[in-house]
């Protein structure tokens, strides 16, 4: 469904209703989604493509790169994360797709939806979502991969669920050092803290990445950020 403006247009719009009807902007952002077609505002930034966005961002990704890409729920981090992993294979490099949060069915559809036919992908792009994904897991998954690879963990908080898996902070660091080894890419989907508020800035920061338990955010190599249609990518200092 083709939007009447631009997203960021449309933002600045729902801005204006909140400020002239003082509504929550939430509700501001639902009223314009809806004068758009669609339920929720979450369910418009969904909804547009992606493809363009994760090939631009696959370009300034670097092998041996840790990155994240980080967002709200409804946002459209994992349909990045995913079109990024099937750009790579497009691309003719071997990518995979590891997820504690989807089953292999929901990942089908998410890949149709974005105008990829897995069957095009076959033999490039290979698919995980057992209960066993830890970094351990991935590592040994990936011990034969050739440089290149970029592989996405679907979500970093979940690397810490589970009682016989090393702290979240090691997990890190042993992709980090696998990936420079190896010269791969890991890109790791995260949440932002609850505390963000997008009404203060528009975009989330490093600083709001939801921690179960301490991380060394420096491991990063790029940081994408994710909010109401808007994208951020910048590599760190």
């Amino acid at each position: 469904m083709k939007l009447s403006a631009p997203i960021h247009q449309l933002k600045r719009r729902a801005r204006l209703l909140h400020r002239r009807e003082q509504i929550p902007l939430h509700a501001a952002l639902d009223r314009v989604a809806a004068a758009e077609g669609y339920r929720s505002w979450s369910l418009l930034v969904a909804r547009q493509p992606v493809a363009s966005v994760a090939a631009a961002l696959y370009r300034q990704l670097e092998p041996g790169d840790l990155a994240v890409v980080a967002g709200r729920p409804g946002q459209g981090k994992t349909l990045v994360s995913l079109a990024l992993a099937a750009e790579a294979a497009r691309a003719g490099r071997r990518s995979a797709f590891f997820s504690l949060e989807f089953t292999p069915r929901d990942v089908v559809e998410r890949l149709k939806s974005l105008g990829f036919d897995k069957s095009e992908l076959e033999g490039l792009f290979e698919l995980d979502c057992s209960d066993a994904i830890s970094a351990g897991h991935v590592i040994a998954a990936l011990a034969t991969a050739p440089p290149g690879t970029l592989a996405v963990i679907d979500y970093l908080q979940l690397l810490d669920q589970r009682r016989d898996t090393p702290e979240l902070s090691r997990q890190v660091r042993d992709l980090k050092a696998f990936a420079r080894e190896r010269g791969l890419i890991f890109v790791l989907i995260s949440q932002v803290d609850r505390a963000y508020d997008p009404a203060a800035k528009p975009l989330p920061e490093i600083t709001d990445i939801r921690l179960p338990n301490p991380v060394d955010l420096t491991l990063f190599d790029g940081m994408c950020f994710l909010h109401g249609g808007e994208i951020r990518f910048q590599r760190a200092a």
